[in-house]
C-alpha cells in the first residue's frame, strides 16, 4: 500500500503547524477525509480514525455551545483514537481546550486559512494523486493533437527518433525512456517523467539532448493522461498485420484496458505521420465515427443490393 509523509502534505498545502505531534514521522495511507461533527456529539460508531480530521466552522460552533464537561469528554475520546492529524480551517482561532487535547495525545494540530470545502477538495486531489497505484514502463509518452500516446517497443526500434519528428511537427513530449504511470481513477492513467530526467531525451549517435532548451517550453508537458498505446516492432514478413482495423486490440496497465496499435517498422515508413493519423482516428472513434466499420457497412449494403437485383 502506498503511503506519503504528512510533512509533504503540510508543505504542499502550506499548512500552519500549531502543535507538531511528530509530523515528520507520520505517514498517510488513505485519501478519505473526515469531518467529526457526529463524534463531537458523542457518536463514535464507525469512526474512521485513520483519516485526516478536518474541523470547520460548523464543528467549531457546535463545540462552543457544549457544556464544559461534555465537550472535554467527547474531545478526549476523539483525540485518544491515534489520529494522523487534525486540521482547523478558515484560519480560525483554536481554543485552548483543543490544543491541550492535541498535546495530551501527541496529535499533530494544523491550521489552514482556506475555506473548508476548498481545503477538502485540495486534500483529496493531492492524496488521490500521491497514493495512486503506479508503475514505470519503458517507452516514450507524447501529447499528439491532445491525445496521450505511449510509444512502446524494444530498445533501438526508433521510439525517440519518432518522438523527435513529432516534436518538430508541434506536438509535445511528456517522458522519454522511463514513463511513470499512475492510476488516478478506475479507467484513467496519468503518465509523467521522473524528475531527474524530465525533458531530456537520448538520441543514439548524438547523446542526451534537452528538448525544452532546444525547442522551447511549448514542446514539453509535465504530465498527460494515456489514451492509447502504439507498440513498435520490426517488420516481420511472416506475420499478418491488420489492414482494416475492425478488430480492436487492447493492452492492460494497472488494471486499465487501453487501445493498442501494432506499428511495424521498416525503412521508408513515415512513422511520425502514422502516429498523427492514429491520434486523429482515435478522436474520431471517441466521437462515434469508425472508418473501418463504415467501410464494412457500405460493402455489406453494396453486396445486399447486388444480391437483391
Amino acid at each position: 500500500m502506498s503511503k506519503i509523509p504528512l510533512e509533504d502534505l503540510v508543505k504542499k498545502l502550506e499548512l500552519e503547524i500549531i502543535f507538531d505531534g511528530g509530523v515528520r514521522e507520520i505517514e498517510l495511507a488513505t485519501s478519505d477525509i473526515n469531518r467529526p461533527g457526529l463524534h463531537f456529539a458523542g457518536f463514535f460508531d464507525y469512526f474512521s480514525k485513520e483519516r485526516i480530521q478536518v474541523i470547520g466552522k460548523s464543528e467549531m460552533s457546535y463545540l462552543s455551545k457544549l457544556d464544559r464537561d461534555k465537550k472535554l469528554e467527547h474531545l478526549d475520546e476523539f483525540f485518544s483514537a491515534d489520529l494522523p492529524c487534525v486540521i482547523v480551517t478558515r484560519g480560525m482561532e483554536i481554543p485552548k481546550y483543543i490544543v491541550d487535547c492535541a498535546v495530551k495525545y501527541n496529535c499533530p494540530l494544523l491550521r489552514s486559512h482556506k475555506a473548508t470545502t476548498i481545503l477538502m477538495n485540495k486534500l483529496v486531489n493531492y492524496l488521490d494523486s500521491e497514493l495512486a497505484p503506479r508503475i514505470t514502463r519503458h517507452g516514450v509518452l507524447l501529447d499528439v493533437y491532445g491525445v496521450g500516446i505511449l510509444l512502446m517497443g524494444e530498445s533501438g526500434i526508433g521510439k525517440s527518433e519518432t518522438a523527435l519528428e513529432l516534436i518538430k511537427r508541434g506536438h509535445r513530449l511528456v517522458a522519454d525512456d522511463a514513463v511513470e504511470i499512475k492510476k488516478v481513477a478506475e479507467h484513467r492513467l496519468i503518465g509523467d517523467s521522473p524528475e531527474l530526467i524530465r525533458h531530456f531525451m537520448e538520441v543514439r549517435g548524438i547523446g542526451i539532448i534537452d528538448v525544452k532548451a532546444l525547442y522551447g517550453v511549448g514542446a514539453v508537458i509535465n504530465a498527460k493522461a494515456i489514451d492509447m498505446v502504439m507498440y513498435m516492432e520490426f517488420w516481420d514478413n511472416n506475420k499478418e498485420y491488420d489492414r482494416l482495423g475492425l478488430v480492436e486490440n487492447y493492452i492492460e496497465i494497472l488494471g486499465v484496458k487501453l487501445p493498442k496499435v501494432e506499428l511495424p517498422v521498416r525503412p521508408g515508413r513515415n512513422l511520425a505521420i502514422i502516429v498523427e493519423v492514429a491520434a486523429r482516428n482515435w478522436r474520431l472513434k471517441q466521437m462515434g465515427y469508425h472508418a473501418a466499420k463504415e467501410l464494412d457497412r457500405r460493402l455489406n449494403d453494396f453486396i445486399q443490393q447486388n444480391s437483391d437485383s
